[in-house]
């Protein structure tokens, strides 16, 4: 049967070209796979170098936020004006040498702290404290020096002290750190944090303390405050080399003389600075700053962190009419006495009774007493039996991943499926 043209053209359609343009090549390769080829159309390729340009602008910003700033001296008229004078509320209660404000566009801290060191030496010092950079360290600004005072400017970190979040005078009965891996969190943290400014910084922070941390949210992490304050102020003097030898060793040298120690006051008395029940025996027989007295400190928070209690308390006995002081450090050893003293159900159901009674039982006890040990290792009477902070990270490390299997196991399964269907 004969077909016209146009019945011809109906029957046996032909495509239309598209108006995209496409562009095809081959895709080579130097194994054994065949030949491909693969084809992209201009508007595909376009929305790919949109993507890619703006991948590339937020990677660029990402790493110009995270690149260290040239350190600051700022001048005292800055501080000044940004503090009102100093009469401005202040950060903490009951201190006045603290304020929160803005500095040259900036959120910050300032803290005021006595200053002993050589106005000479303080641009080389904040030089090489500025070098340090760590997740675990509230970043460093600045300083300004006026007078007898130095004023060290930190950037501004939202979050609570760790002592605000174990004990809340308005609600002791609740605290934000309710979960065993919150608490594990914050002992990994301070204790990478530690490590990082013995080991890598080359100073001493010489102000360990619960309320020297910053927990920050949604995960709980921790930040240590005051980093380079005390070197900056010149609390640390310039070690000497046996000093040098011990810190590259992590070992105490005998022989050495004692040269890290606090300045004297006007009135030829040792000027004794720190928090009381943070202070290593050293520190409160002879005044030696050293890396082992943060260790000491640590160990404290450490257990401050597990129990929730403070480290001195004083309780008044009605009979005696007399107080008493009650050690964190003497009750810990006690809830971990050897085994030989008592069998394993007794020691674990000490423990548990020493562990603060709000993360509700829901945690390894095993993790618990592992850490226990570790921070009593860290307070030892003797400076020379402490261990150092690499020992101490990768301890605490090791819990925290132990936590996180003992996590894996409680957690409650989410993959599986009920069906009320009748059968």
């Amino acid at each position: 049967m004969c077909k016209n043209r146009r019945a011809a053209m109906a029957s046996d359609p032909k495509p239309r070209p598209s108006s995209r343009s496409s562009y095809s090549y081959p895709v080579t390769n130097s194994g054994s796979y065949p030949r491909t080829t693969a084809s992209f159309s201009s508007s595909s390729s376009w929305a790919i170098s949109a993507d890619s340009k703006t991948s590339s602008s937020a990677s660029l910003a990402a790493l110009r936020d995270s690149l260290p700033e040239t350190p600051t001296i700022y001048s005292f008229a800055e501080i000044s004006a940004a503090t009102n004078n100093l009469l401005a509320r202040s950060l903490a209660s009951g201190s006045s040498s603290s304020w929160r404000c803005s500095l040259r566009g900036k959120d910050a801290v300032i803290f005021q702290r006595p200053f002993r060191g050589d106005p000479a030496a303080l641009p080389g010092r904040l030089g090489a404290v500025c070098k340090s950079h760590h997740n675990s360290l509230v970043r460093l600004l600045g300083v300004s020096l006026a007078g007898d005072h130095i004023y060290v400017v930190y950037e501004h970190s939202p979050g609570a002290s760790l002592a605000e979040c174990l004990r809340n005078p308005r609600n002791p009965n609740f605290t934000p750190l309710s979960s065993w891996m919150s608490r594990i969190q914050v002992a990994a943290d301070l204790a990478q944090g530690l490590e990082y400014i013995h080991h890598h910084s080359g100073v001493i922070h010489n102000r360990m303390k619960s309320s020297s941390v910053l927990v920050t949210e949604p995960n709980f992490h921790a930040k240590i405050c005051y980093f380079g304050a005390a070197d900056l102020a010149g609390e640390v003097p310039v070690t000497t080399s046996a000093e040098d030898k011990e810190a590259a060793s992590g070992e105490i040298c005998p022989s050495s003389p004692p040269s890290r120690k606090m300045r004297r006051a006007g009135s030829g008395r040792m000027k004794i600075e720190g928090s009381r029940g943070y202070m290593a025996p050293e520190l409160l027989a002879g005044g030696n700053i050293s890396r082992r007295s943060d260790v000491y400190a640590l160990g404290v928070v450490l257990l401050e962190l597990l129990s929730g209690d403070e480290p001195l308390k004083y309780r008044f006995d009605k009979e005696g009419k007399d107080v008493h002081r009650v050690s964190l450090i003497e009750t810990a050893r006690e809830a971990i006495r050897p085994e030989e003293d008592s069998s394993e159900q007794e020691r674990r159901g000490r423990v548990r009774r020493w562990v603060d009674r709000r993360l509700r039982d829901s945690y390894p006890v095993e993790a618990a007493e592992d850490l226990v040990r570790v921070a009593l290792r860290c307070v030892e009477a003797d400076a020379a039996a402490r261990p150092d902070m690499t020992w101490v990270a990768g301890k605490v490390s090791k819990i925290f991943l132990d936590s996180k299997v003992w996590e894996e196991t409680v957690r409650v399964p989410t993959d599986f499926s009920v069906s009320i269907a009748p059968r």
